[in-house]
């Protein structure tokens, strides 16, 4: 079966252009525990799960790409940034909690464009694993479980966004002593 090569990226841009949306769907009737609500997660947890969809194709039939390497990341960040930003716009979330995701996210990707002349930044095994987090804890968040199960939801959500965010500030700090280490082994090469 032929594949188009730009089937992943194609797949990553959509990602990209879901995250207005799904805004949208979260903050037009206040964030309210209706339907837009419902609507607003799913579209967030479909969008987040293609992410392993777009790099499957990519590898599985060898069509991995720069372009790819550095818009995937980036669609990741954009989807998460904006969920994390719509939950503290309604008050769900602290917004020390956004604003440290986003400085940790918005200073990985500007060093990625610092850096992709010399070489693309691809994703560490860190860097996934906090997407993995932010995505579960951000999907709980965001389904208005608390209707159907009760209040209790409340804690299983805090802790699992106290993980996403302790792993988002350790993969930047794992993204950075990475990078200095091959930047001080390139020097004495």
């Amino acid at each position: 079966m032929a594949v188009p090569r730009q089937l992943p990226n194609a797949i990553t841009i959509a990602r990209i252009l879901c995250a207005p949306v799904f805004l949208w769907m979260l903050l037009a009737d206040g964030g309210a525990d209706g339907a837009l609500r419902w609507w607003a997660a799913v579209l967030f947890i479909v969008a987040i799960a293609t992410d392993g969809i777009d790099g499957y194709i990519a590898r599985k039939y060898n069509i991995v790409t720069d372009l790819g390497k550095l818009l995937d990341p980036i669609a990741d960040k954009v989807l998460t940034g904006v969920a994390f930003v719509g939950l503290s716009i309604l008050l769900e979330l602290p917004w020390w909690v956004t604003v440290v995701v986003l400085i940790r996210e918005i200073g990985i990707t500007v060093y990625r464009f610092v850096v992709v002349s010399d070489h693309v930044l691809a994703a560490a095994w860190m860097g996934k694993l906090k997407t993995v987090a932010q995505g579960v804890a951000l999907s709980l968040a965001l389904l208005p479980l608390w209707t159907l199960v009760g209040e209790w939801i409340w804690w299983v959500n805090g802790v699992t966004m106290a993980i996403a965010v302790a792993l988002t500030i350790a993969s930047g700090i794992d993204y950075i002593v990475s990078e200095v280490r091959a930047s001080r082994k390139a020097k004495t090469s």
